[in-house]
């Protein structure tokens, strides 16, 4: 191990770091399994030209706080790949299925889908080492992305949101950047509860209308391979304003850091909610915390992909898993506001607290604490 990835070493972890490399076919790959005290670690595979080592690092460290505090018998860990979007498909298989092999024998790793990769993904992995979810139906899967697992628990935290100061959702204007897997399906699941979607960006840009935007319309169009700024029903903008939108709730569920010292003072929201991993800095929520914006934090209300997944790798069922995702999400988001109000804290203080506590009684059970 460098001295680099000791840099990331603390108490909690990471139980391994391992770097893959197949030159043949310009693989370059980390993985980082944090913590296994409560189980086998579960963690997307994250492919994108600009991942790096810190990036993994800290996903990997959110997703052992997620799942520890989704209650979850498995631990945190994340893996990611180096991949130009550009890259044929042929390409991308490839290196998915190598890196697969590569981290086979890390049986404390079970791999699931993330940005850059989907069902058929974790087909390709399933069929190389036998240890994934997220899997396509035709093979026993219950397609997390498809049935918008972690968007459905974005939708559920900002409902809980709304009982402990955050805006209620009946009329509430809504802005969503990254419009995808995650983003579109928590945009439609609060429309569904009487929401507005007043805004949504992309990789390309940001659509805006005040007065609403067509929710099904956009999810089709996105769907067939376009994007939001090819929808006719809003103003176009660059994809950086969506942070700036006047909106009620905000969603990051894109790339880490959306949300940032430079541009917090943008945020016109009451509520953000955040579907990506590591979607606001800390130093960004301590910012709007004085401002009296409420930031859910992000391994709260995301946990809707990570707990299907859960249930998916112990054979239950999709009704199951959309059941499970509620009741958990639900009372873990009123529990870290409650800690948060009781200790005049911030939600993300009290939900590291309570996370910790819960993987450090699961380490006092392992002979390598």
């Amino acid at each position: 191990m460098n001295q680099q990835a000791f840099d990331y070493c603390d108490s909690l972890g990471p139980k391994w770091i391992v770097h893959v490399h197949e030159p043949g076919i310009g693989l370059r790959g980390i993985l980082v399994i944090d913590n296994v005290a409560a189980g086998p670690a579960i963690g997307g595979l994250r492919m994108a030209p600009d991942v790096s080592l810190e990036e993994c690092f800290r996903l990997a460290r959110a997703m052992t706080f997620k799942n520890a505090a989704a209650g979850l018998p498995h631990g945190g860990g994340k893996a990611v790949i180096f991949h130009d979007d550009t890259a044929d498909h042929e390409r991308k298989e490839q290196r998915i299925r190598a890196f697969a092999q590569a981290i086979g024998p890390l049986t404390g790793f079970i791999v699931g889908p993330d940005m850059g990769t989907n069902e058929t993904a974790m087909g390709w992995v399933k069929n190389e080492i036998g240890r994934c979810v997220g899997l396509p139906r035709e093979i026993g899967g219950i397609p997390l992305d498809e049935i918008g697992a972690t968007g459905f628990g974005v939708a559920i935290a900002a409902e809980v949101a709304a009982q402990h100061g955050g805006p209620a959702l009946e009329g509430a204007r809504v802005a969503v950047q990254g419009f995808g897997s995650v983003g579109k399906h928590a945009a439609r699941y609060l429309v569904e509860r009487g929401a507005t979607l007043v805004a949504a960006a992309d990789s390309r840009g940001t659509v805006h209308n005040a007065a609403g935007l067509d929710v099904d319309e956009l999810i089709r169009l996105k769907t067939g391979g376009g994007h939001v700024t090819d929808f006719s029903g809003g103003e176009h903008l660059a994809g950086a304003a969506i942070v700036g939108v006047d909106c009620d709730i905000l969603i990051p569920a894109a790339r880490p850091d959306a949300v940032r010292q430079d541009n917090a003072a943008d945020v016109r929201a009451k509520l953000i909610v955040q579907g990506a991993n590591i979607g606001v800095t800390e130093a960004a929520e301590r910012m709007l915390a004085e401002r009296g914006v409420l930031c859910i934090p992000d391994f709260i209300s995301n946990a809707g992909g990570v707990i299907c997944a859960a249930v998916e790798y112990h054979g239950g069922t999709q009704t199951q898993a959309f059941a499970t995702i509620d009741e958990k999400i639900r009372a873990n988001t009123a529990e870290v506001l409650e800690r948060a109000a009781a200790k005049r804290c911030l939600p993300r203080e009290a939900a590291v607290a309570m996370a910790e506590e819960r993987v450090r009684s699961a380490m006092r059970m392992q002979r390598w604490r």
